[in-house]
């Protein structure tokens, strides 16, 4: 018997550097898949990490969200180690040969693309924003997504660094996310989960904040001449 599909989450702690900066981290491991298979989603810090909560099973796929190195530091190690094939977008191109010179992924994702594992479907949304090839992965069995970097418990993913864009990162997410169902839970790639409605909520708050602040008027002072 496979069992029931499930997902399995631990966390592992490691840096992450761009810029110039480097930063101590903790990164969420989601691996996706029943007692027979499963797909790993991101290869952060540490492979002995990931393989704890692979187990015995076999690894169809390492799908990184994007190329930031704490998201693909030990993609080539688990891919040796555990014989699966390492899907990227390729417009990260840029941020992978910042980690990994000698090595390449091996499989390009696209939008729209639908990823198997254990009898349940995880479809690729293309978000970028936070980086350039940066996906989301929707499980509509599972009723969650697993959104890397691009949305988190809170609000969007962090701009402001190379390749990444606060305008292009919020559309992808009204484009692509909010049009999931509310109660759709958020799998990030650090911190809490949340819900697409959840977040939805507090984006549209700080934007009602943000044109108030415009306007240099307070909640409730907005018929005010």
């Amino acid at each position: 018997m496979s069992g029931q599909v499930r997902v399995d989450r631990a966390v592992t702690s490691g840096t992450f550097s761009l810029d110039g900066e480097t930063f101590e981290v903790e990164n969420n491991i989601w691996v996706v898949g029943d007692d027979v298979e499963c797909m790993v989603i991101d290869a952060p810090h540490s492979v002995d990490d990931i393989v704890a909560v692979v187990g015995t099973r076999r690894v169809r796929a390492i799908v990184c969200t994007h190329a930031h190195d704490d998201h693909v530091r030990v993609a080539p190690e688990l891919r040796e180690l555990v014989v699966a094939p390492i899907l990227l977008h390729p417009d990260d191109r840029p941020l992978w040969t910042m980690t990994h010179l000698d090595h390449r992924w091996d499989v390009d994702l696209s939008d729209g693309q639908v990823l198997e594992v254990a009898g349940t479907t995880l479809r690729v949304l293309h978000t970028p924003g936070h980086a350039p090839g940066a996906v989301c992965l929707y499980a509509p069995d599972l009723g969650c997504v697993f959104t890397g970097d691009t949305l988190f418990h809170g609000g969007p993913g962090a701009t402001g660094r190379s390749f990444s864009d606060l305008h292009t990162l919020e559309a992808s997410i009204r484009a692509s996310l909010f049009a999931l169902p509310d109660d759709t839970v958020v799998h990030t790639g650090h911190g809490e989960d949340t819900t697409i409605g959840a977040e939805r909520a507090q984006l549209a708050a700080a934007a009602v904040t943000a044109l108030l602040s415009k306007t240099k008027r307070a909640p409730g002072e907005e018929m005010v001449p």
